[in-house]
């Protein structure tokens, strides 16, 4: 289960990679278990927060729609690290990487809250296709080519698509709000 709950944390890492951020994985550090629930949870808050942000100050269809997505998603993926580190007994501890995680998730609301229109709606969904890519090169390039664990890398492998799907969504809200402004 450590392996699962490891895999998880990286690939909730990658999806919330910002620029301020730095993981402690990244200087080879190890969280413990209930450090890596505090950084699932946080990770997919990030997402979550940005997502309603989006969904309350956008003023495009396809945009709102995006950000609704990613709000059901994350939540989705939320209950289920939750589900798991409940039904393990692990109580999630703050650390590092999980507090710079929220800073980076703060930044990146304070920016999208000073932007308004067109501008905002550009912001918010090249975060999101940054966002996305660096999810898939961590499943193609760490996650799914390192897993042990044949049901953690079906897992992984399983949840690839969904994530190629909001990347093309997002490449393809990117590309017609380039051409719109």
């Amino acid at each position: 289960m450590k392996r699962t709950i490891n895999a998880i944390a990286v690939l909730a890492l990658a999806v919330v990679a910002t620029g301020g951020a730095t993981s402690s994985f990244a200087q080879g550090a190890a969280p413990t278990d209930p450090q890596i629930a505090a950084i699932v949870v946080t990770a997919n808050q990030v997402d979550i927060d940005a997502g309603n942000l989006a969904k309350s100050k956008s003023a495009a269809k396809d945009v709102k729609a995006f950000a609704q997505q990613m709000v059901t998603d994350h939540t989705s993926v939320n209950k289920a690290a939750t589900a798991l580190v409940t039904r393990l007994k692990v109580k999630p501890e703050p650390s590092e990487t999980s507090r710079s995680l929220k800073q980076g998730g703060d930044e990146n609301l304070a920016h999208l809250k000073s932007l308004k229109g067109a501008d905002f709606d550009r912001a918010y969904i090249e975060h999101e296709v940054a966002y996305h890519q660096q999810v898939l090169d961590a499943l193609d390039k760490t996650l799914i080519p390192n897993a042990q664990n044949a049901e953690l890398k079906a897992l992984l492998e399983k949840s690839r698509p969904t994530f190629v799907a909001h990347l093309e969504h997002a490449k393809h809200i990117q590309a017609a709000h380039k051409t719109a402004g």
